[in-house]
């Protein structure tokens, strides 16, 4: 092989590449395939906020809805969930609103802490039971749905991580033997 075939292989090789590694790219920024306008509207999006506080309230630690939990909820549902998800997740929301309305005639952003409560406590019994009998093929219950967004738009947001969490902005060696001390915040 002359130099000039081996230069040529070189920049064919590069050039795929760099060309390749541009089209990788592009394809992770590809645009959401729905808006978060079409799958939830502003009422639904407050609706989430109430249900997400519900779950993870304000005690010594900001609560759900303070750390934009409500608004994280739609995005993640719109970019990381299927169609099906989607629509489950979609119409849990409603069979949510009908059960408060059935059980207490009232809406469920009307009711108090405590009813609120009691009601997402006997919702979380009923998704275990249908997570603990479900086919492979089926879908998540709704509401298995909702507590895992919010725990994971509490704890990844900078309310959660800082306030929640001991924060170490710079984190140091590892070491994965430290003394637990009972009342100790988990590591973010």
């Amino acid at each position: 092989m002359n130099r000039r075939d081996a230069i040529n292989r070189v920049a064919w090789i590069f050039g795929g590449t760099i060309i390749g590694g541009q089209l990788f790219i592009e394809g992770c920024t590809r645009p959401a395939t729905k808006d978060v306008a079409s799958l939830f509207e502003k009422t639904q999006t407050d609706f989430l906020g109430e249900i997400a506080d519900t779950i993870l309230p304000a005690t010594k630690t900001p609560g759900a809805k303070e750390a934009g939990v409500g608004e994280f909820i739609p995005i993640m549902v719109r970019d990381c969930y299927t169609e099906e998800d989607q629509k489950v997740f979609v119409e849990g929301l409603t069979k949510l609103e009908e059960a408060a309305n059935k059980k207490y005639k009232k809406n469920f952003q009307q009711l108090g802490a405590e009813d609120r409560t009691a009601f997402l406590i006997e919702l979380d019994k009923e998704q275990i039971e249908y997570q603990k009998n479900k086919k492979e093929d089926e879908p998540n219950h709704y509401f298995r749905m909702m507590k895992e967004l919010t725990m994971l738009g509490y704890f990844t947001s900078e309310l959660g991580a800082t306030k929640a969490l001991r924060y170490n902005p710079i984190p140091g060696r590892y070491d994965g033997n430290i003394p637990y001390k009972k009342g100790d915040k988990a590591w973010a």
